[in-house]
């Protein structure tokens, strides 16, 4: 099988971005504000990380933003080439944000926390360009919209790879010691992640090259 995509998340620099793409990275995770989690950056400073990425690496700005005005003035203002929607939005905003940013690529977070996410899946899949499977909880007061490090049920996940016929991208706790399986078990088009390739921090070569290294091998 091919080797999956993988999204390095949570990159605080253009040294960062650098580093990631140069490990394999096909794709960037830029966090804008958000009400809890890790990668938290200015908008200025994800601008001027997008700018620096070279094609054909996407950049994926994280908007925890739920109306399409807001989030179509984020994308603007930051410049990547691909929205990531942490939670959920308001009905008409996938069709609106279409129609103003014509080739910025929409993709919709699901959070897994029950078999209820398979059929929220089959309903938005002609809405957006890909899904990214993640282990938040928008549910709680002070919502967890991704960065958790926590495994979900990926047989649930492996059900909306089968159904939706769109890209999926798998997130939640992957680790070089576990993505060999995650890949086995689910078969998503790409997997991201952020913890799991840093220290103290900081994004880490040595983490890097590991998990590059297991996927790679996953593929094989």
């Amino acid at each position: 099988m091919a080797r999956p995509r993988v999204k390095i998340c949570c990159i605080m620099s253009v040294a960062e971005a650098r580093m990631a793409v140069a490990a394999g990275a096909s794709a960037l995770g830029l966090v804008g504000r958000m009400p809890s989690g890790p990668g938290v950056i200015a908008d200025a400073l994800i601008a001027e990380i997008a700018a620096a990425v070279p094609p054909p690496v996407a950049t994926f700005l994280l908007t925890s933003e739920t109306q399409a005005d807001a989030i179509i003035d984020h994308v603007r203002r930051c410049g990547t080439n691909t929205v990531q929607l942490v939670d959920r939005v308001d009905e008409d905003a996938h069709g609106a944000i279409r129609r103003a940013l014509p080739a910025v690529k929409i993709v919709q977070v699901l959070h897994v926390t029950d078999a209820d996410v398979i059929e929220e899946a089959r309903e938005l899949a002609g809405a957006v360009d890909a899904f990214l499977l993640d282990s938040g909880n928008p549910n709680l007061a002070v919502k967890e919209l991704g960065g958790t490090g926590r495994v979900h049920d990926w047989a649930l996940s492996r059900r909306i790879v089968e159904l939706v016929g769109r890209p999926v991208f798998l997130a939640g706790g992957l680790r070089p010691e576990n993505v060999q399986e995650a890949v086995a078990r689910v078969r998503p088009f790409g997997v991201d992640l952020c913890s799991s390739v840093r220290s103290d921090g900081s994004l880490d070569v040595d983490k890097l090259a590991a998990f590059f290294g297991a996927i790679n091998h996953a593929a094989a």
